[in-house]
């Protein structure tokens, strides 16, 4: 993919965009061992965590297989080096984007990613698989799934709150991926242009305390010298 050039005050949330170079990670120890069914998440006793689909991690598909079913409700608790933010996913209103980030989750797709991009104001985005490997850090956000899907809008989400989820792509609105950010603030000016597929329901104080990694001034997106992204270690998914 190419990159693109961050503009403001709308700021692309592209999956296809690298981070610049010279950010130092420390967190730089490789994933645990995989269990095929995840550790329980503090939720209420109704929801019951979905087994994972494969014994390790896979990076690399031709698409997403079917998983959610019809009148299921679902969470994902996103287990992080700050601790667990529990989302809940909207498989009605936007049944392409919770379909895959379910399948990836259950496939340990992004375990040890990480928040790549986090500016303080805006948003937090991860999901980007080469994100996992800190000799690839020129690369990170241009990763994905090795497949691509439609965005899908819906008039009656927007993003004017924090702790919405959506889901990152490119110029293109055929190119979502794997890659999603959660807003930090209210960002209106994204309404209608990407999709909204969730939202936070606990951990909002994790979410905050991520490392900012990118800054916005006048001169555009800057990295932030000696920010160490946080580390995505598991994705729990849930169901009742």
């Amino acid at each position: 993919m190419n990159k693109l050039v961050w503009t403001l005050p709308v700021l692309l949330l592209a999956s296809c965009a690298p981070m610049q170079q010279g950010m130092q990670e420390q967190h730089d120890a490789p994933p645990q061992a995989h269990s095929q069914v995840p550790a329980p998440a503090q939720q209420d006793g109704s929801w019951q965590a979905l087994p994972y689909l494969a014994p390790q991690r896979t990076v690399t598909f031709a698409r997403a297989e079917q998983v959610t079913e019809p009148g299921k409700q679902y969470r994902a608790v996103l287990n992080t080096s700050r601790g667990p933010i529990t989302l809940e996913l909207y498989p009605d209103k936007a049944p392409q984007a919770v379909n895959s980030f379910i399948f990836l989750a259950r496939n340990h797709f992004y375990e040890g990613t990480r928040f790549h991009r986090v500016i303080d104001g805006f948003m937090a985005q991860g999901g980007d698989p080469l994100s996992a490997d800190l000799a690839q850090q020129a690369e990170w956000g241009t990763g994905g799934p090795g497949y691509s899907f439609r965005y899908e809008v819906d008039s009656g989400l927007t993003f004017n709150e924090a702790g919405v989820l959506g889901m990152a792509r490119s110029a293109s609105p055929d190119s979502q991926g794997s890659q999603f950010f959660i807003t930090l603030a209210p960002a209106s000016f994204l309404n209608g242009q990407y999709t909204v597929f969730g939202r936070v329901v606990e951990g909002m104080d994790v979410l905050r305390a991520l490392t900012k990694t990118s800054a916005s001034g006048p001169y555009g997106e800057q990295p932030i010298a000696g920010a160490q992204a946080d580390v995505l270690s598991s994705v729990t998914i849930l169901t009742r």
